[in-house]
């Protein structure tokens, strides 16, 4: 696997906390840093730069105590998310913040990749962008992305439709970095078939969304406890992009699920009524609500996933049960 050795290293488990809109807030990457896994900010949280800045400096100031009380503490390394297209010199004062605060890895989502990752690439630091399918995943290798998040059948806010179990493996063969399993992740067995299908780590969105932590409101957290994948309506009809979205939050707003009004183009919501808007009262949820049954604080929900993860790993080791197999085989036993 290509995972920089120095990030493995910080993390007690190959998790990733996935950036979500008005969902990650200082204080959720600040407590998944901490537990000891990779968290995301997305700068699009932020009002502005100033305020951006700002989120950096608290969740640099509280990792900084936190190591200082917790000397050899595993702290997971900050990510942050920038939109593609910004022109050079907004992307380069943003990459003079990142140096400030410790930031390497960029994350990027829709759209061409390639100047960002010639400038983050200059600048020294590592992009690791979203894919959907084959033919992005391939583009996104094209432009040099360090690693892929590939984002399978499933997930939530932007969501793919292939399985796992074909897309994992194919990217793996056509790339050599880092990729990331994405897509109704909601278990520590889950964060270990990424592994064993190819990815060197799992990316949870849904999961973080139900933690005392996240942004997002009560209600929101309690439907997705509440709900199931039954729920969900996977459809391009909310924000312009394929994604699952609760039907209970639709009909809360007055929307027919079946009857949905047709988007002007991708990520444009004012084919929706004025007070309707997307992930802010129209709430996004994956598959993986199923195994979402309570809103822990950060720090217990990783540890839980962690303790399912090693008992994963506790099973039969896949080489030798392999190598156990071809010997009977031969043997006629």
């Amino acid at each position: 696997m290509a995972l920089d050795a120095s990030i493995r290293d910080s993390l007690t488990l190959p998790a990733f906390c996935a950036p979500m809109f008005l969902v990650s807030t200082p204080e959720l990457v600040s407590a998944a840093c901490k537990a000891g896994i990779v968290a995301a900010l997305p700068r699009h949280n932020a009002r502005g730069f100033e305020q951006f800045e700002q989120w950096l400096a608290q969740i640099d100031a509280d990792l900084t105590a936190y190591r200082d009380a917790n000397p050899g503490a595993q702290v997971g390394p900050i990510a942050v998310n920038l939109p593609n297209g910004l022109d050079n010199e907004v992307l380069n004062r943003h990459l003079r913040l990142f140096s400030k605060y410790g930031v390497r890895i960029v994350v990027t989502a829709t759209g061409d990749p390639t100047e960002t990752v010639k400038q983050v690439h200059d600048w020294g630091g590592v992009v690791y962008h979203d894919v959907t399918s084959l033919r992005f995943a391939e583009t996104a290798i094209a432009a040099g992305a360090d690693g892929l998040n590939c984002i399978g059948a499933g997930g939530g806010g932007h969501s793919g439709t292939v399985s796992h179990l074909a897309l994992i493996p194919k990217v793996r063969e056509m790339f050599d970095g880092t990729i990331v399993m994405a897509g109704a992740v909601s278990t520590g067995a889950a964060i270990r078939a990424a592994e064993v299908l190819g990815a060197d780590l799992a990316y949870l969105g849904t999961r973080f969304i139900a933690t005392r932590e996240s942004g997002a409101s009560e209600e929101y957290k309690q439907m997705l406890v509440d709900e199931s994948a039954t729920g969900l309506s996977y459809t391009p009809a909310i924000a312009g992009v394929p994604a699952n979205w609760l039907v209970e939050s639709m009909r809360r707003n007055g929307l027919d699920p079946e009857n949905l009004p047709v988007p002007n183009g991708p990520m444009r919501h004012d084919h929706l009524p004025e007070a309707v808007k997307p992930w802010r009262n129209l709430w996004s949820a994956g598959q993986g609500i199923e195994l979402i049954h309570d809103i822990p604080p950060v720090a217990e929900l990783v540890s839980r996933l962690r303790r399912e993860y090693i008992a994963a790993c506790a099973t039969p080791d896949l080489a030798e049960a392999a190598r156990l197999a071809e010997q009977a085989s031969a043997t006629g036993v």
